[in-house]
């Protein structure tokens, strides 16, 4: 079968020689162990709570009632074989009980159910334990995370998506880049690690760590921002560093950190390393239990053309892949690679599923991944062999994969030679959303986003061949949006897909409210939950896509879903985002069970005036720029066209706000509250044009309000 894996052989020799994982002590972070006192509660081997290696390896047979890890085992299926609520009794489930988290930023977290207890973070990587069945809070533990690191977030608000459990200890990253250790049993901090490096940009860090083999795994966000990729490993009971894998060399003339990079410069060329490169692995981190090996899903390019970023060419290693790494040492067994050459933003961090079926007469152990690139792929675990790629969402940037090479044969005339509408866009096929799979009948369960997005160079570089890193906003590379006379975009449109991955095409589909719908669990009680962006939180049949069940969250129903039992009864969990519908509604958790009859509040809304803004004073020139800049630095956290639903409306200024705008955006003044500096991104006459801007957006919205219905017809 054909392969695109590069295993690096001649390293060994290298290897062999005694060279172990480059680190240099000020590349070290600091950590603080036992930062808050001793934990005399600890949970211990044999007890009620501990989790290790056997447990999770373990668990879909033996407990199937648990949750232990962040996919529910090493294998990430997400697949429950807990029956209780099944197609014939799924109409009965109802709220069980709900906890409100007084935060309306993006809930993604899965939660852990570990003896009875469940485990979650918030958005602001806030820490909970509550009774699974009743709902008590037992512990809470807050980070402190600070609310300027919102500064740097690519894509609209805090996230964060969950915890590890490993003997006796929870562990979790902070939005502001720190990993933190806690007793299970009471909360307490037992030390914490800053995960930066020195001279490195600023990022975030939305994804959960795993643990295994004695070490915590950790990755980054960000890619935007100029950061360069790794993925750390941490002693699970110190805190200290064991080893960094870089995602992307660094500048040739300097030794590298580690000797796969030497091999992976080669396929570099300019002088990337200013741009930092990208490659963050933001999500997917799997550990296979039986190849006792770590498989990571890297990031996307930085910035995204590669034309800007790589000028002369190349595959870019190790951009947008799969890379398999030995968890004891960090070096490198395999890698294979989605896109070569990334000029999309289509990074390969979505979720990977791990299990054995029978592939053209032989059983195979195989790996499952629908990246964004809208490509699904199957690769053989031991050794990265590719054995399927079929396309599973629209898509026009390559005419397929082919399975002599494994590479993709990209579409001719391609967007950075002639400027044009690209499927999918930045968002991806497929993005974090976990997907479910059914081992038994090999079908994968997942949340299908069909979007474009109009891509073309910067007119800077278009015009002069340059390009400068900003270091402290995004630095994509593109412009969005077409010009005066280009086509209109396709249509957008998004989907629940039961995909067949071995015979390439899906079982069945189901078109959803929103393109940004949730995570997927699939049951063997013939089910398959999702929500979506509207906050329908709903239940299919599994094997034909039929609605069966659904439940208004008035929230958006985005988050990861999971099922659990205790004493003998079986809940369905998932957390849903608020202010989405209405601004008004925190985010909360939710649990479900057969005869729920709990009742969701429903959040007061006054009815709001949208204030009277100052006059509008710019020309319709200054109002477009004064669009491309709130485009650049603003839209990802107050939203397209100043609508504002997990951050500040911007449309509802006060006018003590206009008066203080230039203060707050350039001056800091609600830096306590997430809204940083922008002094140094946008001058003062700048950041009026955005003001301005904000200003003709808000007399739209008036002018819209007080329109008279239309007649009936």
């Amino acid at each position: 079968m054909p392969r695109q894996a590069t295993a690096l052989l001649p390293l060994l020799l290298f290897l062999a020689a005694g060279c172990g994982p480059s680190q240099s002590t000020d590349d070290a972070p600091a950590s603080s162990p036992v930062a808050d006192g001793p934990t005399e509660a600890r949970i211990r081997q044999g007890e009620p709570g501990w989790v290790d290696e056997a447990r999770i390896a373990a668990a879909a047979e033996a407990e199937p009632g648990s949750w232990l890890a962040h996919g529910q085992t090493y294998s990430e299926l997400r697949y429950s074989k807990l029956t209780d609520i099944n197609r014939d009794t799924v109409a009965g489930l109802g709220l069980a009980w709900h906890k409100d988290l007084g935060n309306r930023h993006r809930m993604q977290s899965t939660p852990l159910v570990i003896d009875g207890v469940m485990y979650f973070t918030d958005p602001w990587s806030v820490a909970y334990a509550v009774d699974a069945a009743a709902g008590e809070e037992r512990w809470r533990f807050d980070p402190q995370t600070d609310r300027r690191s919102m500064r740097y977030s690519c894509c609209g608000g805090a996230t964060n998506r969950g915890m590890a459990s490993y003997k006796g200890r929870l562990y979790f990253a902070t939005f502001d880049r720190r990993l933190i250790a806690v007793d299970q049993a009471t909360g307490t901090k037992v030390w914490e690690a800053d995960t930066t490096i020195p001279s490195h940009n600023p990022y975030t860090i939305t994804g959960a760590p795993r643990a295994a083999a004695g070490k915590v795994f950790i990755g980054q966000g960000s890619s935007e921002f100029g950061i360069r990729g790794y993925l750390s490993a941490y002693d699970t009971e110190t805190g200290e560093l064991a080893w960094r894998f870089y995602m992307v060399p660094g500048d040739p003339s300097e030794p590298f950190e580690h000797p796969e990079l030497e091999a992976a410069a080669e396929t570099w060329s300019g002088e990337w390393w200013e741009y930092g490169g990208g490659g963050t692995p933001w999500n997917a981190i799997v550990y296979d239990a039986k190849f006792d090996q770590l498989l990571v899903g890297t990031g996307n390019g930085a910035p995204w053309p590669r034309k800007i970023r790589s000028p002369d060419g190349g595959d870019n290693h190790f951009l947008g892949g799969i890379i398999a790494l030995d968890p004891h040492t960090g070096r490198m067994n395999w890698f294979y690679q989605m896109t070569p050459g990334d000029n999309w933003d289509f990074n390969a961090a979505q979720d990977i599923a791990l299990l054995d079926m029978e592939i053209d007469g032989e059983v195979r152990s195989v790996l499952f991944q629908a990246p964004k690139n809208a490509f699904f792929y199957v690769l053989d675990r031991e050794d990265g062999e590719l054995l399927r790629a079929s396309q599973f969402a629209r898509q026009n940037w390559a005419s397929h994969i082919d399975m002599e090479t494994g590479r993709p044969v990209e579409s001719p005339n391609g967007w950075d030679e002639n400027p044009q509408w690209v499927m999918p866009n930045n968002a991806g096929a497929h993005s974090w959303q976990p997907m479910a799979v059914d081992p038994g009948r090999g079908i994968a369960y997942v949340a299908v986003q069909d979007m474009s997005a109009f891509y073309l160079l910067p007119k800077r570089f278009l015009e002069t061949g340059e390009w400068q890193l900003n270091e402290n906003s995004m630095s994509l590379g593109v412009r969005f949006g077409p010009r005066e006379g280009d086509p209109p975009p396709p249509e957008t449109k998004g989907y629940l897909k039961a995909f067949d991955p071995l015979a390439g095409e899906p079982v069945w589909t189901v078109e959803r409210a929103t393109p940004y719908n949730g995570g997927t669990l699939a049951t063997a009680g013939g089910l398959v939950f999702q929500g979506d962006g509207n906050g329908q939180f709903a239940a299919f049949d599994a094997d034909d896509g039929a609605l069966l069940w659904e439940f208004d969250t008035l929230g958006g129903a985005d988050s990861a879903p999971i099922t659990y039992a205790v004493d003998g009864v079986q809940y369905v969990a998932t957390l849903a985002t608020g202010g989405i519908r209405n601004r008004y509604n925190d985010g909360r958790l939710l649990v479900f069970k057969l005869g729920g009859d709990t009742q969701l509040p429903v959040a007061s809304a006054p009815e709001v005036d949208i204030p009277e803004p100052p006059a509008l004073t710019a020309s319709a020139a200054g109002i477009a720029a004064g669009r491309a800049l709130y485009n650049r630095d603003c839209v990802w956290c107050h939203g397209m066209g100043a609508v504002g639903t997990v951050n500040a409306d911007l449309r509802l200024m006060t006018a003590e706000t206009h008066q203080r705008f230039q203060a707050i955006v350039r001056g800091g003044m609600l830096r306590d509250k997430g809204m940083e500096s922008f002094a140094d991104t946008v001058t003062e006459d700048e950041t009026e044009l955005i003001h301005q801007y904000v200003i003709s957006q808000i007399l739209s919205a008036r002018e819209r309000a007080n329109r008279p219905p239309e007649p009936p017809t």
